[in-house]
């Protein structure tokens, strides 16, 4: 199978889901002649030109805002929002409004927005260019959140979140951008809500989450050399969350930890590990560990970035105390 980059793989379903649907268009700062942010879409202007892939002013609430109501008028706009710190500036048009409109108007609208945006620096971008805000969205009843940690994953779930008729934010992170993958030539999609099970293990379950799901399967290999198996489950998506791989792996392994590279306090350590408690605690053998960022803001200093964000030597350290409890 051909291997290309995450970045690839989602304009390639860009690509796919414009010559499939006329309604679908993307708009964003800098999306068409440059391609981005990360120089990545290019090929989408020269083929669709500036009706479809339409460069805009610097405002995410009018990016947003913009792509709302074409959306609830019969379009498939997919906003393109170049970091995740700067959906605060669109809150409003997110969570009091494409969230909620449906809803309000009892069903009888549809809201096909998808809202596509980076996380996790890790490239010395400092405070304000560097969250994992994911956790904040996945609070708001309405909202559908991808995280997908692979090119094969960003495509199926861009995908799908452009056919459904709900607004859909997709998360990619900024450091798996150039990481490539195996992707199929011929069409397909991923559900929302399909958890993928990337490693079994009888020792611990890990859920992890984009980035952080490779980190976790290095961390796995190593320590399968000291005879621990770990199971390694990537969610993939957030809402909805598939609780019952997630239960299936703890009841074999009787441990749950999750990594995440969000702050840990308030984080999807803590929905995900009451999760399991509230519907799984009989299977449980040792207390849930979370591990996410340190709660500072995250430094421009790389030595300190790599600090507060989880590292695979933090990640086997806390797995090495779990298990010898």
């Amino acid at each position: 199978m051909r291997e290309i980059t995450f970045a690839e793989a989602g304009v390639e379903a860009l690509m796919e889901e414009m010559k499939r649907d006329e309604r679908v268009f993307v708009m964003g700062e800098d999306v068409g002649r440059f391609g981005g942010v990360y120089a990545a879409m290019p090929k989408l202007w020269k083929e669709f030109g500036d009706e479809r892939v339409r460069d805009t002013p610097i405002s995410e609430n009018a990016i947003v805002g913009f792509a709302l109501g074409a959306a609830i008028t019969g379009m498939r706009p997919v906003a393109d929002i170049m970091f995740c710190d700067l959906l605060a500036l669109a809150m409003d048009q997110i969570v009091n409004q494409a969230a909620k409109i449906r809803y309000m108007l009892g069903g009888s609208i549809k809201v096909p927005l998808v809202i596509r945006t980076t996380l996790g620096g890790m490239r010395s971008v400092a405070a304000q260019h560097s969250q994992n805000l994911e956790a904040w969205f996945v609070h708001v009843p309405g909202l559908r959140i991808a995280v997908p940690s692979t090119p094969y994953n960003v495509k199926g779930l861009l995908k799908t979140a452009i056919r459904v008729d709900e607004p859909v934010i997709v998360f990619e992170h900024q450091q798996l951008m150039r990481v490539k993958g195996p992707v199929p030539e011929e069409e397909y999609t991923i559900p929302l809500g399909q958890a993928e099970v990337v490693r079994e293990g009888k020792d611990l379950t890990v859920v992890a989450v984009s980035l952080l799901v490779h980190r976790v399967l290095n961390v796995a290999r190593n320590l399968e050399k000291l005879g621990i198996d770990i199971a390694v489950i990537d969610p993939r998506t957030l809402n909805p969350l598939d609780k019952r791989t997630i239960l299936d792996s703890v009841k074999k392994t009787g441990r749950l930890m999750v990594v995440h590279q969000g702050s840990k306090t308030g984080g999807l350590g803590a929905e995900i590990g009451s999760m399991v408690a509230e519907e799984g605690f009989e299977f449980l053998i040792a207390p849930i560990r979370r591990v996410g960022a340190f709660d500072v803001p995250v430094p421009f200093s790389r030595k300190l970035e790599d600090y507060v964000i989880p590292n695979e030597q933090r990640i086997a350290k806390e797995i090495m105390s779990m298990l010898e409890a």
